[in-house]
């Protein structure tokens, strides 16, 4: 059996939703938890979604001892780590295996892991990681699918990460830990996942410098140990609630979160019309009306997050007037655009930039979501629209966004969650 979303859009949004552990910052974290030879650590606010659970799978495989002892809490031991070659099946699932290519590296001097899968957005090259091992001094080659390492001796060294990539910095991070001397990453990603990541890597006896900042300095210790940490709120999950709230209308309180983090996107919707209110912890926001039209491209941190252009775009398709949406991330990010146009929207691509002439209503149609932020899209799309929604590809959902239709239910929205056959589509 699949499933899929019915969402009967037209309802306003009101009351208050908690925002979960960012996903961005646990799947580096846990796999990082892996590096402690000693003792254990305790991960709380860890989402519950099918990537960290097929992390999870991957980690038991290679000897880790994985127990969640609350329901967002996780214990993990590392002590009998020996196994360096990751389950195919699972590893091929998600981007994070690629993290446990430099997790074996730096524990084992080896290692085999599946090239990673996930979500079809665009180039995300393992190049970039094979380069930065390479840097240390592992030479990593890939065959038949599959990153492969064998007795490598690693060394501190400077490296460069092309495009302030984040999955690179965060895999470097995660080598040069336990690599002897230092190592300087240069363009390094400032996303706050990596400063989460230095703060953990530190709390386990680590000597992480200049997360935050695009030159890094990582000295190596002999051994790390395990600690406790709080993962980060994530800033994706509460900026989608948000454009949600004010797509569809209504009054939101979003608690869990860091406004400070959420910067960009809070002066684009008060520059689209919408009122939003930072509070310590929380953001308020109240849906206005006319939607203004407003241009975007995305950026690296701190500019406007790739991974909000879908849900944005979707609001800003109701908006009065032409608005420019411009990728500069990932080529292949307007992959949700001909759902959305199934449902209404005015929409026109060309290469990275995408010409909205904002629309008076989206109307309710069977959608299929193709990554986990399209799929975003067309639910806040969904939420809005007159009429019922079909949307189906939930499996990409559920993999950056835990509890979903239970959250959105809870504000108003009519949102239910059903199986069918899979061949009944």
């Amino acid at each position: 059996m699949a499933t899929k979303f019915l969402i009967r859009g037209g309802r306003p949004l009101t009351g208050r939703v908690h925002i979960g552990g960012a996903k961005n910052s646990a799947l580096p974290i846990v796999t990082a938890a892996a590096l402690a030879a000693e003792g254990e650590s305790i991960l709380d606010n860890v989402p519950s979604n099918s990537d960290i659970h097929h992390l999870c799978q991957i980690l038991r495989e290679l000897g880790c001892e994985l127990e969640w002892v609350g329901e967002n809490s996780l214990r993990i031991s590392a002590v009998n780590l020996t196994n360096h070659v990751a389950p195919y099946n699972i590893a091929r699932k998600l981007r994070g295996s690629t993290y446990v290519m430099g997790l074996l590296l730096a524990r084992l001097g080896r290692g085999e892991v599946a090239c990673p899968g996930g979500c079809e957005i665009g180039a995300r090259p393992v190049d970039f990681h094979l380069k930065g091992f390479k840097a240390l001094g592992a030479d990593v080659t890939v065959e038949h699918g599959a990153m492969i390492a064998h007795e490598v001796q690693l060394q501190g060294g400077r490296f460069y990460v092309d495009r302030a990539s984040v999955g690179t910095t965060v895999n470097m991070m995660i080598t040069a830990s336990l690599t002897p001397g230092i190592t300087m990453l240069e363009n390094a990603a400032c996303e706050p996942e990596i400063v989460d990541l230095a703060n953990f890597i530190n709390g386990m006896g680590g000597r992480v410098r200049g997360a935050g900042t695009n030159m890094i300095r990582v000295e190596g210790v002999q051994r790390l140990h395990g600690c406790r940490h709080e993962v980060i709120p994530d800033r994706i999950e509460a900026g989608t609630y948000m454009l949600a709230v004010a797509a569809a209308g209504g009054d939101v309180l979003i608690e869990n979160v860091i406004p400070e983090h959420l910067n960009t996107l809070i002066a684009k919707m008060r520059e689209a019309g919408q009122e939003v209110e930072e509070l310590e912890d929380s953001v308020r926001v109240r849906s206005r009306r006319p939607i203004i039209s407003a241009d975007v491209e995305t950026q690296v941190h701190p500019g406007f997050p790739t991974d909000l252009q879908s849900p944005w775009s979707a609001l800003i398709g109701l908006a009065n007037g032409i608005s420019v949406v411009q990728e500069t991330i990932f080529e292949n990010r307007f992959g949700f655009v001909n759902e959305l146009i199934r449902m209404g929207a005015n929409i026109k691509v060309d290469r990275n930039t995408a010409i909205i002439r904002g629309v008076e209503r989206y109307t309710g149609a069977p959608v299929e979501a193709k990554d986990i932020r399209g799929g975003a899209a067309l639910v806040v799309a969904a939420l809005a629209a007159d009429g019922t929604t079909e949307l189906g590809g939930l499996q990409f959902i559920d993999r950056g966004y835990h509890g979903m239709a239970e959250k959105l239910a809870t504000l108003g929205a009519d949102i239910r969650r059903v199986d069918y056959p899979e061949n009944n589509v």
